[in-house]
């Protein structure tokens, strides 16, 4: 580990919450997910504590039993944009799913929005899981697992490619030569692939940054070696401290394997503190959420990984029912995990669906205690960072005015931005151009 590592810090912003019942606390606007000002306000605290980067996830499919936060909420290029202008320092990151886009677009809409906020965009790169979202983009079969990652592969080549389009001095813009730009520095990408025919130039140059920095959301095996090859940060979602050491080693030894440098791919778990004064704050404010769960709503929250399954029609209290290879052409590492667990612990399906819909963080109690938890999954590199959610009404507010002030005075975190653009904050290269690498070259 080396000395001058920092630790990393993002927020995800998700309007009324991750929960089927959430929203019915009294804290909580009831039009969060749609409501800029709270997507502002959220912004803005998490960038007046000096984090690295906003996180906004999305999904293409809900039905009747989607969480509500997902039956009615903000497209993620469209609101990062506005945040880019609310905003100066701080990382704009958004989902958007190469299983059903084209990599034109999307080049272009990141692009975009690395130019409108100055160098400060990121991709978060999913497959799309659920099969319904088929039913949303002409109908064709929803592809499976592992064609899923290999459509995702040659995606990103594709709009790498196309980022490169034009070399960082191709512009010249000399008005008294009538010059505007030098054509020998705009490039076509002339990509034929299994998947996609793109022939490029992308209309938009590079930022500051060079690249928007790429984000990889899946944690099954497909998952893991498509990070490690074309990953910058990894969004993962791990249970304990020995799982999100795993899961750590073996990204960056597939990485390493690849010849990249271990510390140009970045793991960050996604977790919910709850952060009170006291323990006994603490859990009133984890009982707070956890008392408006109801067990069919748990069952539905459950049921979304699992292609909406029906877990109503099993007895509650009998073991967790096999369901075989079952979800695992969705969320195919949470659905393993479920299982797994069910399994290896004997847990009944109430005692699932209950731990799944409130799960209860070891990164809750005292801002000392919580600080503590960091501190010890970042120096025993099970994180390079973590994706703070609000588990709680006010959950960003407390992590930042709370807990960010203790890392601050045990050196683990920053207390001014070091850069102004993301791969600056995140202690990122800047890729060079491909094309302007191999004229050096030759």
């Amino acid at each position: 580990m080396g000395k001058n590592r920092q630790l990393r810090l993002g927020a995800t912003i998700h309007g009324v919450g991750s929960s089927h019942t959430a929203w019915r606390h009294p804290q909580i606007p009831s039009d969060a997910s749609v409501n800029i000002s709270f997507y502002t306000q959220q912004a803005q605290k998490a960038e007046e504590g000096k984090f690295d980067f906003v996180f906004i996830a999305d999904g293409l499919y809900i039905n009747e039993k989607s969480i509500p936060h997902f039956l009615n909420r903000f497209e993620p290029i469209t609101i990062l944009s506005a945040l880019g202008a609310a905003t100066s320092r701080i990382g704009l990151v958004g989902t958007l799913s190469t299983s059903y886009s084209e990599p034109f677009t999307v080049a272009r809409q990141f692009a975009s929005i690395d130019q409108i906020s100055g160098g400060r965009a990121g991709w978060n790169v999913v497959t799309s899981p659920l099969e319904g979202t088929a039913l949303n983009f002409g109908g064709r079969p929803h592809p499976a697992h592992s064609e899923r990652y290999r459509i995702a592969e040659e995606y990103l080549e594709v709009v790498k490619g196309l980022w490169d389009s034009w070399e960082d001095d191709a512009f010249v813009r000399d008005k008294e030569s009538g010059v505007f730009f030098d054509p020998d520095k705009l490039h076509r990408l002339n990509h034929e692939g299994e998947f996609f025919s793109v022939q490029g130039p992308l209309n938009i140059a590079r930022s500051r940054q060079g690249q928007p920095v790429v984000f990889q959301a899946g944690s099954s095996d497909s998952g893991r070696s498509l990070a490690a090859k074309t990953a910058d940060a990894v969004f993962t979602g791990p249970e304990t401290i020995e799982e999100a050491k795993a899961f750590y080693r073996d990204v960056k030894q597939r990485a390493a394997a690849l010849g990249r440098a271990p510390e140009e791919i970045l793991i960050f778990p996604g977790i919910g503190p709850i952060v009170g004064r006291t323990e006994e704050e603490a859990e009133r404010k984890y009982q707070e959420i956890a008392g408006l769960v109801t067990i069919e709503k748990a069952l539905e929250y459950l049921g979304r990984y699992f292609e909406h399954h029906d877990f109503s029609q099993y007895p509650l209290d009998e073991p967790f029912p096999d369901l075989g290879d079952f979800g695992s052409n969705s969320f195919r590492s949470t659905t393993d995990r479920i299982k797994r667990r069910a399994k290896e612990e004997n847990l009944t399906l109430r005692e699932i669906a209950l731990q799944e819909a409130t799960p209860r963080t070891v990164f809750i109690g005292t801002p000392e205690k919580v600080a503590d938890v960091v501190q010890q999954w970042f120096e025993e590199e099970a994180a390079d960072g973590f994706i703070i959610g609000s588990g709680v009404p006010g959950g960003l507010d407390d992590f930042v005015e709370l807990v960010v002030p203790i890392l601050r005075e045990r050196g683990l975190f920053r207390t001014e931005y070091e850069g102004d653009t993301l791969r600056g904050n995140l202690g990122l290269p800047v890729p060079e151009n491909r094309y302007t690498k191999q004229k050096a070259l030759s």
